[in-house]
C-alpha cells in the first residue's frame, strides 16, 4: 500500500503484466494446490530453534508417578472433617494441614474445607489424590503455603475434583485466588483425572514454577486456567480449559528473564475470553495438539475492515489497545520471542492467531488459523522455515517488520494484505493505508524475503506488500490479488528484486507493479483482457514447453510471472482463458500494457517491451 502518492500516475501506467522465465521446465504452479514434490519438500520441518534450555525443563522426579502405598501417610477426608494418625498432619474442623516432607495419600471428600501444605522451605512432598473431592467455599481447595516443591500425583484411574464456592477471602498475608494455589514449585502428574472448578478466580496457580508432565485435566475458571509466575512447563497431559481470561498464562513482572511458557507435548482444548496461550517472556512450543478459541473466535473480531478507501480518513483501530479494560484475545501470544518448532494447531481467535511483540519463528508443525485480525504477527522479524500453515481467514495474513520465508507450505487468505512487511506494532486496522498518511513513506527497516517454500495468497488488499524492500531468491509463489483499483497483487516501498524462484501474481492493472531493474531473473508484467475466476493461465516457450501454469482463484486483468530461465530476446506465449498472446522479452524486466502504454514509477516498472 505504498507509493499511493503517485496514485494518478499509477492508474495510467500500471496496466501491465510481468512474467519471469524458467530454466529447463519449471514446476507447474496452481492457485489451489501445489505439486506433490513441492508439498513434500515445503512441509518438511526445518531445524528446531531453541530459546530455552529444554534439557533443564523437567527433572526425573517430575515424571515419577509411583509410590508405595504401605509407606504413605493416609489422610481420609470425611465430609466436614478428616482423619490421619501422623504427627505431620493436623486437622482443625475441615482444614487439613501438612507440615513435613513425605508422601501423603488422600481419599474421600470435604464439603467445605481445604488442604494446606506448610512445611519447611527445604521439604519436598508428594500428595497423591485417589478419588478426592474438595470444595472450599471461600478459599483454595489446596493451598501450598510453604515447601521446596510439591508433587501432586493423580492416582491411576482416579477421578478427582477440586473447587471453590464462588469467593476468595484472605486467610493470611497471601492473596489466594485459585483453587490450587502454591507459593512454591508445583508439579502435577499421574494417570488419573483432575477437575478444577473456579467460578471466582484462577484454576491452578504457582507463584514459582508450574510443571505438568502427565494427567488429564478439566479446568473451568473465571480467570486464568493455568498460571505460573516464573514459568509454566508442560511435557504431556490432556487439558480441557474454559477460562474467563487466558487459558495458560506465564508472567513475572519482577524479572523479565522469567515468566516463560514451554510446551513439549500434550493435547489442549482451550476456550478463553482472553488469550489462549500467553507468556510475558519467551513462549516455545516443540509439540502437542492445540484447539484454541479466543474471544468467541474470528467472527467476533473487528469486522468489515476491507474497504481501503474508507480507511483513508485515519480512524485508528489497534488490536493492542492500551485500555486496561480491553482484553487481549489472541490465540498464541508472547510479549517476547515466540518459537513454534512443531505441533498441530487449530486456532480461531478474535484477534491475532499467532502473535509476538518481538520475533516469531515457525520451523515446523501444522497450522489452521482463523483470525479477526492478523493470522500471524510479529513486531520484529517473522520467520518461517518449515511447517504447513493455512491461514483460513484474516484481516492481514502475515505481518511483521521483517518477514523471512525460506520453507514450508503456506496458504494465506486475507481481506486486506496477504503479506505485509511494515514497521511498528500491529499496523493493521483503521489507520488509512496501513498507518495513515505515513503509509506513503517507504521504511528501509522493513524487508520481505522469500528464499524457499511454497506460498499461495488470496488477498482483498495488496497480495504481497513491503513498506521497504522485497527480495525473492527461491520458492514458489502464487498470488490471487485484489479486484479493486486501489491495491496491487505486488507492492513495495523501495525496491523489489528477483533472482530465482517461481512467482505468479494476478490482480488489477491499475496498481500493478513489476520487479525492479536489479533483478537477474526474467520477469513479465502484462495487462490482459479481464478474465474470471477459474480460468486457466499458462506460459509456454517457443518450443511449446509449458513453463508455468495454474488456475485463477479470482478475476484479474494483470499478470506478473517470473521463473528461472526466461531469456531476453526469446518469444513466449501467454494464455489467459481463451486468449493467447505472443510476447518477445525485449528486456529482462519486461512490462507491457497491450495498449502501447508503459513507463516507470520509481523502480517499479521495467522497460518497454514488444508484443507480437
Amino acid at each position: 500500500m505504498k507509493q499511493r502518492i503517485s496514485l494518478l500516475l499509477a492508474l495510467l501506467l500500471c496496466l501491465s503484466l510481468a512474467l519471469t522465465g524458467c530454466e529447463g521446465q519449471a514446476a507447474d504452479t496452481d492457485s489451489d494446490a501445489v505439486t506433490d514434490s513441492d508439498a513434500v519438500s515445503g512441509s518438511a520441518d526445518a531445524e528446531a530453534v531453541a530459546l530455552l534450555d529444554t534439557d533443564e525443563m523437567f527433572t526425573d522426579r517430575d515424571y515419577e508417578v509411583g509410590y508405595d502405598e504401605s509407606e504413605c501417610v493416609v489422610i481420609t477426608l470425611n465430609g466436614d472433617s478428616a482423619s490421619c494418625d501422623s504427627d505431620s498432619v493436623t486437622v482443625s474442623g475441615s482444614t487439613v494441614t501438612i507440615t513435613d516432607e513425605g508422601t501423603y495419600l488422600l481419599t474421600g471428600s470435604l464439603t467445605d474445607g481445604m488442604v494446606i501444605v506448610d512445611a519447611d522451605d527445604s521439604d519436598k512432598l508428594q500428595l497423591v489424590l485417589d478419588g478426592v473431592d474438595i470444595c472450599s467455599g471461600t478459599s483454595a481447595a489446596l493451598y501450598i503455603r510453604q515447601a521446596d516443591k510439591v508433587f501432586l500425583t493423580l492416582a491411576s484411574g482416579s477421578e478427582n475434583t477440586l473447587s471453590n464456592g464462588g469467593s476468595f477471602v484472605d486467610i493470611d498475608e497471601n492473596s489466594i485466588d485459585a483453587v490450587i494455589f502454591s507459593k512454591d514449585d508445583l508439579t502435577l502428574n499421574g494417570s488419573g483425572t483432575l477437575t478444577v472448578q473456579s467460578p471466582a478466580g484462577h484454576g491452578i496457580v504457582s507463584k514459582d514454577d508450574l510443571v505438568i508432565t502427565s494427567g488429564t485435566y478439566d479446568i473451568t475458571a473465571d480467570s486464568h486456567g493455568l498460571s505460573g509466575k516464573d514459568s509454566v512447563r508442560i511435557s504431556e497431559g490432556a487439558f480441557t480449559i474454559v477460562s474467563g481470561k487466558d487459558g495458560v498464562h506465564a508472567e513475572n513482572a519482577d524479572d523479565s528473564s522469567l515468566g516463560y511458557l514451554y510446551i513439549a507435548g500434550g493435547t489442549f482444548d482451550i476456550t478463553a475470553e482472553g488469550d489462549g496461550l500467553s507468556a510475558e517472556s519467551i513462549l516455545q512450543i516443540d509439540g502437542g495438539t492445540f484447539t484454541v478459541t479466543t474471544g468467541g473466535g474470528s467472527a467476533n473480531g473487528e469486522s468489515d475492515r476491507n474497504d481501503s478507501w474508507a480507511r483513508f480518513g485515519g480512524m485508528q483501530y489497534s488490536a493492542d489497545s492500551s485500555d486496561e479494560d480491553t482484553a487481549s484475545v489472541k490465540g498464541v501470544k508472547s510479549s517476547g520471542d515466540l518459537v513454534l518448532n512443531g505441533g498441530t494447531f487449530t486456532v480461531d481467535a478474535a484477534d491475532d492467531a499467532l502473535h509476538s511483540n518481538a520475533d516469531l519463528t515457525v520451523t515446523g508443525g501444522t497450522y489452521t488459523l482463523s483470525s479477526g485480525d492478523d493470522g500471524m504477527h510479529a513486531d520484529g522479524t517473522l520467520t518461517i522455515t518449515g511447517g504447513t500453515l493455512n491461514i483460513v481467514t484474516s484481516y492481514e495474513g502475515i505481518e511483521g517488520q521483517s518477514i523471512d520465508l525460506s520453507g514450508g507450505v503456506i496458504s494465506v487468505t486475507a481481506s486486506d494484505d496477504g503479506l505485509n512487511a511494515s514497521g511498528g506494532n500491529d499496523e493493521s486496522g483503521y489507520a488509512g493505508f496501513g498507518g495513515g498518511m505515513d503509509a506513503f513513506s517507504a521504511d528501509t527497516d522493513c524487508t520481505l524475503t522469500i528464499s524457499g517454500g511454497t506460498l499461495t495468497v488470496t488477498a482483498g488488499g495488496d497480495g504481497i506488500d513491503s513498506n521497504g524492500s522485497l527480495t525473492v531468491t527461491g520458492g514458489t509463489v502464487w498470488v490471487d490479488g485484489p479486484t479493486d483499483s486501489g491495491n496491487g497483487a505486488l507492492d513495495y516501498g523501495t525496491e523489489a528484486t528477483i533472482t530465482s524462484g517461481t512467482f505468479v501474481a494476478l490482480g488489477t492493472s491499475a496498481m500493478a507493479v513489476n520487479f525492479g531493474s536489479s533483478s537477474t531473473q526474467g520477469c513479465m508484467l502484462v495487462t490482459v483482457n479481464t478474465q474470471q475466476a477459474g480460468t486457466e493461465i499458462s506460459l509456454a516457450d517457443s518450443n511449446g514447453t509449458v513453463l508455468v501454469s495454474g488456475t485463477a482463484g479470482k478475476s484479474y486483468n494483470s499478470v506478473l510471472i517470473s521463473c528461472p530461465g526466461l531469456a531476453q530476446g526469446e518469444t513466449y506465449t501467454l494464455t489467459t482463458g481463451s486468449d493467447s498472446t505472443e510476447i518477445t522479452l525485449s528486456s529482462l524486466v519486461y512490462s507491457s500494457t497491450g495498449g502501447g502504454m508503459s513507463g516507470t514509477m520509481g523502480d517499479n516498472r521495467g522497460g518497454r517491451g514488444e508484443m507480437r
